[in-house]
C-alpha cells in the first residue's frame, strides 16, 4: 500500500476512530463499532470495507456476525505511534487528552474525564501494557538487566531466566525472520516514553491477565491493578505503584 493511500485511511475521524477503539485487541461487530462512532450502521460497514480492504483490519464471520479486529501486531504499533504524534490541547504545555479519531477533543463529560484518566494510568496497547503502568514495568525490566537496548532492544539471558521462573514462555517462532520481535519498544502516547512490545510484551500482559494482576475496567482499554498484581509487581520487579 502507498504512503498517501495508508493516510487517505486514517483521515477520516471515523475510520480513525474504529482503528483506536479495536487496539484493546479484541474483536468487535460492526454494530459495536457504529455505536461507539456514533455512525448510521450502513456508514460503518462502508468503513470497514475501506480498512479492511486496505489490509488495516481482518474480518470474521460467525453466523449473521460480523467482527473485524486489527490485522495485527504490526497494524496496532502503527496506530499508537501515530496516537503519540497527536498535539497535545487544554492547557498550554499540557498532555494531550487522547489518541487520534477526529483529533485530540477535551473530554466532554465526567464519565469520557474519567475514561482518559483510567487509560493513562493503566490500559492495554493491542496486546501489551500500555500507560503509566506500561512504562513502569518497561523501566523495572530495563533495571534489572531482563532487557537491554544496547544494539537495540533485546531479551537477555537473564531475561529468559526469569521467563522461565516466571513460568512462561515466549512463542516458538519469535524472533525468527518473518514473525515478531521478541522485544519491540512502544511509544506511549500519553506518557511520551517507551513501552514494551513484542513477543515479550505480549506475554507478560497475557500473563497479568491470567494470573488476575490486572483486569479490565468496563469494556474499554482500562485496566485496574489488583491487590495480587501490587505485590507480584512489586516481589518480581520491585514496582511500588503510586496510588491512583
Amino acid at each position: 500500500m502507498s504512503l498517501a493511500r495508508l493516510a487517505a485511511l486514517l483521515a477520516d475521524p471515523t475510520r480513525a476512530g474504529f482503528c483506536t477503539a479495536l487496539l484493546d485487541g479484541r474483536a468487535w461487530t460492526a454494530g459495536e463499532l457504529a455505536r461507539h462512532a456514533g455512525v448510521a450502521p450502513s456508514t460503518a460497514s462502508e468503513h470497514l470495507s475501506r480498512l479492511i480492504d486496505g489490509g488495516l483490519l481482518a474480518e470474521e464471520r460467525q453466523g449473521r456476525h460480523r467482527y473485524v479486529r486489527l490485522a495485527g501486531p504490526e497494524v496496532a504499533t502503527l496506530i499508537e505511534d501515530l496516537s503519540s504524534f497527536t498535539p497535545p490541547t487544554g492547557t498550554p504545555g499540557g498532555p494531550p487528552a487522547g489518541p487520534p479519531g477526529g483529533g485530540s477533543p477535551a473530554p466532554r463529560s465526567l464519565r469520557e474525564s474519567t475514561r482518559l484518566s483510567a487509560e493513562a494510568r493503566a490500559r492495554t496497547c493491542y496486546d501489551h501494557l500500555a500507560g503509566r503502568l506500561g512504562v513502569t514495568v518497561g523501566d523495572a525490566v530495563l533495571a534489572r538487566g531482563l532487557v537491554t537496548e544496547e544494539d537495540g532492544p533485546a531479551l537477555t539471558a537473564r531475561g529468559r531466566a526469569w521467563l522461565t521462573d516466571l513460568g512462561a514462555e515466549l512463542p516458538p517462532r519469535a524472533g525468527r525472520a518473518g514473525a515478531r520481535p521478541v522485544v519491540r519498544t512502544c511509544l506511549d502516547w500519553t506518557e511520551r516514553r517507551n513501552h514494551l512490545g513484542g513477543a515479550f510484551g505480549a506475554l507478560l500482559c497475557r500473563t497479568a491477565l491470567d494470573r488476575s494482576w490486572v483486569e479490565r475496567i468496563g469494556s474499554g482499554r482500562a485496566l485496574r491493578v489488583t491487590p495480587d498484581g501490587e505485590r507480584a509487581l512489586r516481589e518480581l520487579l520491585g514496582v511500588e505503584l503510586l496510588p491512583a
